[in-house]
């Protein structure tokens, strides 16, 4: 059996921080677990330097199940994002070792493919509806069957998911949270416009999504779906904060618009409530803040019971090797949905080459044994650490409210 005999953490920052961790066999065989929290993340580099790989040396690298047990149940104070974050790097780089000694890809000990690929959709923003139409065209052009829409609202300074960037929105920046701020008026009564032009101007052919970002009650969330119901949205995201999962009851009993939620949560008991009462349509919890591809697969084997299926989130907060473990997760499991995707820097890419690819609007992990995805540590040195918060939000007349 091939034994644990170090494991350490990388901290880099090739246009935004990540943090990673690689453990190392007797065998020679090394596996590589994402561990980037954004905006959180030497918290979580900590835990795993302090307090996590001491307990990991000697251990049996094949005993993924009874690893991820230890590191939940004996912790005792069980769950949050630091936590799961954590044991989701250790359970990512243990598949990734047990791939490689199999001469396999992950997705092939999960069970081999259930499909071709991943359906991925990409973001579409513009400071306007004709600039964010423009974007959402281009990504027509190379091949893209999804995108979702965000686009600057009249009368707001900011307005989430939009950027100066084409493909991607890196909103972790600056030594101090930035303020933005907030209306629910004037966001409610631009939105169905987007949806309106856009629909004209790209057809019906695409899967058109948006995503609120917790800003909107449950009966506001509720009147925004029915007014979106005509352009048959693929999802609704984020509709309104989901701590208090019965929310969504009152936004179901307006609205026929699919739900999806689930990027902040940590657990399968913050998702409970919301697949068994089938409130939502999608859960887009993710492996790296969900404890890794081994809880990750438990979400997903409960919500196929209720016909909810996966949207795992998947901005630039999350590294190429937490894309491929997504993508090997997503690959072998019957209720896959779509997979976000939002390309990340040239930087980041030579740091972490990777075997995974898109082609035809699909994304396919890569048939290299494990995750199929490398560091370069030498690479990684050359950028240092620089700490970056999300920003903050308060509505117009200062009161802070969700970002």
């Amino acid at each position: 059996m091939p034994r644990i005999t170090a494991a350490r953490v990388i901290v880099t920052r090739p246009g935004r921080n990540f943090v990673t961790l690689k453990i190392e066999t007797d065998e020679g065989v090394y596996g590589l677990g994402d561990a980037t929290l954004n905006g959180r993340e030497l918290a979580v580099a900590s835990y795993l330097a302090d307090h996590v790989i001491p307990c990991l040396v000697g251990r049996d690298a094949h005993s993924i199940e009874d690893i991820w047990q230890y590191l939940y149940k004996g912790a005792y104070w069980r769950r949050g994002p630091v936590t799961m974050t954590a044991i989701a790097a250790v359970d990512m780089a243990l598949w990734d070792i047990k791939g490689k000694l199999a001469g396999m890809p992950v997705y092939q000990l999960l069970g081999g493919a259930a499909r071709e690929g991943c359906m991925v959709y990409g973001h579409a923003n513009g400071s306007d509806i004709a600039e964010t139409i423009e974007r959402a065209q281009e990504y027509l052009e190379q091949g893209y069957r999804a995108v979702r829409l965000q686009s600057g609202v009249p009368g707001m300074a900011t307005t989430y998911g939009v950027s100066g960037e084409r493909f991607y929105y890196e909103p972790a920046k600056g030594s101090l949270p930035e303020e933005s701020q907030w209306s629910t008026a004037k966001y409610m009564r631009f939105v169905p416009e987007l949806f309106q032009r856009a629909r004209d101007a790209l057809g019906w052919d695409i899967h058109l999504l948006h995503d609120v970002h917790h800003r909107l009650t449950p009966i506001e969330a509720g009147r925004l779906g029915k007014d979106l119901e005509p352009y048959r949205l693929f999802w609704l995201e984020d509709a309104t904060p989901a701590e208090n999962q019965a929310a969504f009851r009152l936004i179901r009993q307006h609205t026929t618009t699919p739900l999806a939620v689930g990027e902040i949560f940590n657990s399968i008991w913050d998702a409970k409530q919301l697949i068994e009462e089938q409130l939502i349509d999608y859960i887009r919890a993710t492996v790296v803040h969900a404890g890794g591809i081994t809880h990750l697969r438990r979400v997903a084997a409960l919500a196929d019971l209720y016909q909810v299926r996966t949207g795992c989130h998947g901005a630039t907060d999350l590294s190429p090797v937490c894309m491929a473990a997504a993508l090997h997760f997503g690959l072998s499991i019957p209720n896959f949905g779509i997979q976000e995707y939002m390309r990340h820097s040239e930087e980041t890419d030579a740091v972490f080459p990777h075997a995974y690819r898109f082609e035809r609007g699909l994304m396919h992990p890569g048939d290299k044994p494990g995750l199929g995805v490398d560091i370069d540590e030498v690479l990684a040195a050359k950028y240092e650490y620089k700490r970056a918060y999300l920003p903050v939000n308060r509505l117009e007349d200062g009161t802070m409210f969700n970002w």
